[in-house]
């Protein structure tokens, strides 16, 4: 009776719908955390319509490896639930980065049979600094380029390597985010920040 009991009061944790949802919540899924992956992807209608009541939309891009959630307001559907995926406002510089990684992706995979793209960070430096201004405070630029790198890093769109100094990989989930349009305003991007600087 007691081994009946203990037993029927067992979690189950065979069953990958809650292992799914709870790995969306606390952030992005990849394909290379194998057993979360399996999770979202073998319940993805269940997922789909346990976190609508939520006011969330399950994101999943089989191909590219990756799932996360959104906030239905992002996709232009009315609800009067309260955002629980707060948006995040972007500094300029951060945006530029982004719009410059998304482009860089975009090359890479016109042009390369690799599937990761990994830059240095001196190469993320060079990046961004070529559509800067000259300036006599070289450090200041150094710390700006820095701080933006590791913002990105924060936002899940770099991630640095184990065990290698200074190498990124560019997640492919930049390109749920940016999407061709804001790919194809980069060149506005980058004459209103020149303007910016010039006015400093």
């Amino acid at each position: 009776m007691t081994e009946t009991t203990a037993a029927s009061a067992s979690p189950r944790t065979s069953d990958p719908l809650p292992i799914a949802v709870t790995a969306l919540l606390k952030g992005v899924v990849y394909a290379d955390d194998a057993a979360r992956w399996h999770a979202v992807t073998s319940t993805q209608a269940q997922v789909r319509d346990y976190v609508a009541v939520l006011g969330l939309a399950l994101y999943l891009d089989e191909a590219e490896g990756y799932a996360f959630l959104r906030s239905k307001a992002d996709e232009d559907v009315e609800t009067d639930l309260p955002r629980l995926i707060p948006r995040r406002s972007l500094t300029f510089h951060v945006s530029l980065m982004l719009a410059l990684l998304r482009r860089r992706l975009a090359e890479f995979d016109a042009t390369s049979t690799e599937t990761r793209l990994v830059l240095s960070g001196d190469q993320l430096v060079e990046m961004v600094q070529v559509f800067r201004p000259a300036s006599s405070n070289e450090a200041r630029l150094q710390d700006q380029a820095a701080a933006t790198i590791s913002k990105v890093a924060d936002l899940g769109f770099l991630r640095r390597l184990r065990g290698e100094d200074e190498q990124y990989e560019v997640m492919r989930i930049l390109r749920a985010f940016v999407d061709a349009q804001w790919l194809g305003e980069l060149d506005s991007l980058l004459a209103r920040y020149r303007e910016s600087m010039e006015d400093r």
